[in-house]
């Protein structure tokens, strides 16, 4: 997890398994399939919508699309390419000495209202001979020897919008970062000189309209691409690479959903601009448009602006947010009534006549009120728009209809609208879907148009979106001048903290029980206000790490769910909103120590407690604004947030005095349990990994504990309360598998995978002496920990050292730790001579591929996904791995799951529990 700050040019690669296309066969007679999904595309304002439901025409390319030509793409040189990387960088690096060619990394998409920018930064190499990590590596099958040749780019995809009348704050952002010179700061290499040849891909009718503009300002030229290519590609790609692109807008509520990429086409693709673009996609670079209509969003806007006086497009849209569509259009109960037509399934409160009234009242224009028109006006369009998609996916057999574009703007209104007209006409059988980045389509297509773009083979486990501090003061929205330091992003932060109140001010709503199209209740919003822009999903910055995979040892990946408690819960979410703002003030404190509490560090902390305060306050108000919301996603949040302002350890002291403190008892504690029976012993085992796990600095509960005594005392007394049975109890179950019962042994595991989880105890009196067991009966044992900081959570680089000390005083640990190539660079002194008992079996530790206290196991590093392939048995310690998250998770292989349950709300939902109640949940394969 590599900071937000803009890094050198490094590369990083990958090793993904080409995968052949499939062509789907449409049966264009199956007009009776079942459609259980509908999604709509738009343009923004200004780009052609291709209005008019005529002049339908094939924009496949026979010969082949300019985008996605993956064969056309020239090779990289790597003749004396390195490879790089350490435990901090969770993608190993690439230096290429011999190439020249700059990877393009600056595409734009210019039209009438915004511009949309999509860039690429590249992570800065940090080079360590790592002996460890190579022949953890080596004795893995870890290589880079079955790495494509083409090396997909390391790095992060950014998404920044600007105002279109603004456009000389885009060319300084431009020229500020670099961009148009593929990233070099002239202050660091004046001796690069601007390229006049340079080109720059662009897409929408700004790309003619402005070109001399950038020509002047920047010295390139822009190079112009189709809008429906872009928009397709840029489409494509979002839906097969992004987790959770998709979602429904119904009644206010959103609800993310991962769309299968092997099952994506075909799918029609609804593009609001001006007018309405209707485009039956089948492929990648295989699309045809297939319907329109020219009553889109320039209608609407133009209608609105005769009719309300109105001066903008987002004023026509908060006017109708306090409309009443009641007092202008007609409905089935004005006819009969107040009575439903129930014979053909009309209710009363159904539109049969957009501005029906406005017949029959002896009324004029300045009689109706601008919010009633605007209402009426934009479930007029709507409402027709969201009918005729359905008609033709229904025409084509298709099950997917997506919709986005200037017209829909994230504004929760319009999706709304949409939905609930799709809903109509197909009887519930659709749902009509929108994408968290449509805004970015034209933009992110005209990126792919370059030869060299690197994304055709990315997949869903290769991208991590972070969302640096500015994110809840945009609003995913507008972007200013780039922020050059960490000096800056501190000031930046003060600044608008101060101008919060300004900046996030509410806009009312119109009471409830406003009846809208077809009966459905005029959608709402949680709390009763709605900022003018807070339906819209704020839009991060795409991490490329080509080196995450998907955990193979998952039962069913397609169905995994990492997260435990589900946030949409709005208790759930106060709740937890309310543990992380109180833990806030003790987090800040120590990390300002951690830095040596210097007015550097205090200004720091104040900073992240100012930046993390107002991302929970953004999720507060919409909790989808960051996409799917989970409490792994949360806490992750958090640690990103820390490191962000600098702070890599936060806990470093802490964490280092308690291992200290542990390890000086742990002799003694491997002695006692040498004295025991087998039976015993594993049974002593299990209590001390979950007496251990009692420590752990994210529970208030816990850090009040340590204000009672010392880590041992704390310790002994958790292991004196250890009582079965404990709240989940499978012991039995595990102690049989492997001990066996009567004269049946069982067969030894061949392979463990330990999840480990805090520093001190946890680690050095808990985890450590179970897995010396396992390695005693022949199997091998791979620590995995974190690849970054998190609270007190030890780390994969942290874990060598704690495993030598320990190895001191135990010759068992000692062979292990030498096989798993983990004492490298460690002197450590045999204690015991005698060899006959000891294990050749290897001790390694993996890095897990991220810095959270939870781990969501459809990302985890290469190392781990190659550790597993020979692993027979999982063992998940701790709250954030084995119940935050993975409580529920099956598995291929046998799974322990041990944690002390240390938050008084998550034992009663969970296990029906108290605080410190125990789980011991053992799951066998079969």
């Amino acid at each position: 997890m590599a900071s937000l700050s803009e890094d050198p040019v490094v590369l990083g690669i990958n090793d993904i398994k080409e995968k052949k296309e499939e062509e789907t066969e449409i049966d264009n007679n199956n007009n009776k399939e079942h459609i259980d999904k509908v999604v709509v595309i738009g343009r923004e304002e200004g780009q052609s919508g291709g209005g008019g439901q005529c002049g339908e025409r094939d924009m496949a390319h026979p010969t082949g699309n300019p985008i996605h030509r993956s064969g056309s793409r020239p090779q990289l040189d790597l003749s004396k390419a390195a490879i790089q990387g350490n435990f901090e960088e969770r993608n190993p690096t690439i230096l290429l000495p011999n190439q020249s060619d700059d990877i393009s990394h600056l595409a734009l998409d210019i039209g009438g209202s915004l511009i949309k920018l999509v860039y690429f930064s590249r992570h800065e190499d940090h080079s360590v001979n790592d002996k460890r990590k190579k022949i953890v590596k080596e004795r893995l099958g870890v290589s880079n020897g079955n790495r494509r040749s083409y090396p997909i780019l390391g790095g992060r995809l950014h998404f920044v919008k600007f105002e279109t009348n603004k456009l000389n704050e885009c060319l300084d952002f431009i020229s500020s970062k670099q961009l148009h010179r593929a990233g070099l700061d002239s202050r660091w290499h004046p001796e690069s000189p601007a390229n006049e040849n340079a080109i720059i891909k662009a897409t929408g009718g700004g790309a003619y309209k402005f070109a001399d503009l950038f020509k002047e300002r920047l010295g390139v030229s822009l190079d112009k691409e189709d809008e429906m290519d872009c928009l397709v590609a840029g489409a494509n790609f979002l839906l097969k690479a992004i987790r959770h692109e998709a979602f429904t807008h119904m009644e206010g509520q959103k609800e993310f959903f991962q769309i299968d990429q092997n099952d994506l086409f075909p799918y029609l693709l609804v593009n609001i601009g001006s007018g309405v673009s209707m485009i039956k996609v089948d492929g990648d670079g295989k699309f045809q448009r297939v319907s329109g209509t020219n009553v889109g969003g320039g209608t609407y806007w133009g209608l609105g602006r005769l009719l309300t006086k109105c001066k903008s497009f987002d004023e026509l849209l908060e006017l109708s947010q306090r409309g009443d569509n009641r007092t202008i259009d007609m409905l089935v109960g004005d006819i009969y009534g107040g009575m439903d037509y129930s014979k053909i399934g009309l209710s009363a409160s159904t539109i049969a006549s957009s501005f029906g009234k406005a017949i029959s009242e002896n009324k004029e224009l300045e009689d109706y009120r601008p919010e009633d028109i605007s209402l009426s006006l934009l479930r007029m369009i709507s409402y027709n728009i969201g009918q005729i998609s359905y008609l033709n996916a229904l025409r084509f057999g298709i099950k997917r209809i997506f919709f986005g574009g200037f017209f829909i703007r994230g504004h929760a209104y319009t999706m709304d609208t949409i939905s609930f007209a799709v809903h109509f006409w197909s009887k519930g059988e659709a749902q009509a879907m929108f994408l968290r980045h449509e805004g970015f389509l034209g933009a992110l297509g005209a990126f792919m148009s370059y030869e060299k773009h690197g994304l055709d083979d990315l997949m869903v486990h290769h991208l991590v979106e972070r969302f640096p501090m500015g994110a809840p003061y945009t609003g995913g929205k507008i972007h200013g001048p780039p922020l050059g330091n960490l000096n800056e992003k501190i000031s930046w932060m003060e600044k608008f903290v101060r101008k919060g109140n300004e900046i996030i001010a509410p806009v009312p709503m119109a009471p409830p029980g406003t009846t809208g199209l077809g009966g459905f209740e005029v959608p709402s919003s949680k709390g009763g206000t709605l900022r003018s822009d807070a339906s819209a999903l704020n839009v991060g910055v795409l991490h490329l790490v080509p080196t995450l995979e998907v955990f193979p040892l998952l039962r069913d990946p397609k169905t995994y769910e990492p997260n435990t408690i589900d946030l949409a819960d709005h208790s759930e979410l106060d709740y937890w909103f309310t543990v992380l703002s109180d833990h806030l003030p003790d987090l800040v404190d120590k990390a300002v120590a951690s830095e040596g509490g210097t007015d550097d560090a205090k200004r720091r902390g104040d900073a992240f407690a100012r930046a993390f305060s107002a991302h929970l306050a953004r999720l507060m108000e919409e909790p989808a604004a960051y996409g799917k919301l989970g409490l792994a996603n949360l806490l992750e949040l958090r640690e990103e947030c820390l490191r962000e302002f600098q702070f890599v350890d936060a806990y470093r002291s802490i964490k280092q005095r308690e291992n200290e403190a542990s390890l000086a008892v742990l002799p003694d504690l491997l002695m006692d349990l040498d004295s025991m029976s087998e039976e015993t012993r594993l049974l002593m085992l299990i209590e001390g990994v979950l007496a251990a796990n009692i420590f752990d600095w994210g529970s208030r509960a816990c850090v009040d504990l340590y204000h009672k005594g010392t880590i041992i005392e704390i310790y002994r007394m958790s292991r004196n309360k250890m009582q079965r049975p404990w709240r989940v109890d499978d012991f039995d179950v595990f102690k049989e598998r492997m001990l066996g019962s009567g004269d049946k042994k069982p067969s030894q595991h061949k392979r463990a995978l330990l999840f480990v989880d805090n520093t001190g105890a946890d680690i050095v009196l808990g985890m450590l002496p179970l897995a010396r067991e396992l390695l005693r009966r022949g199997t091998e044992v791979v620590l995995v920990a974190n690849s970054l900081p998190a609270l007190n959570d030890v780390t994969a680089m942290e874990l060598p050292d704690i495993v030598a000390e320990a190895a001191k005083h135990c010759d068992i640990l000692r062979r292990a730790a030498e096989a798993g190539g983990l004492l490298v660079d460690a002197m450590v002194s045999n204690i015991d001579g005698s060899r006959e008992n000891s294990s050749s079996v290897p001790l390694m530790v993996v890095e897990n591929g991220c810095g959270s206290p939870c781990i969501d196991l459809r990302q985890v590093s290469s190392e781990l996904a190659a550790a597993a392939k020979e692993a027979d048995l999982i063992i998940l310690e701790g709250m954030g791995r084995a119940l935050h998250t993975n409580f529920n998770a099956k598995f291929k292989c046998d799974a322990l799951k041990l944690a002390m349950v240390k938050n008084q709300r998550l034992a009663e939902k969970l296990i029906k529990g108290n605080i410190y109640d125990c789980v011991c949940r053992y799951e066998p394969a079969n």
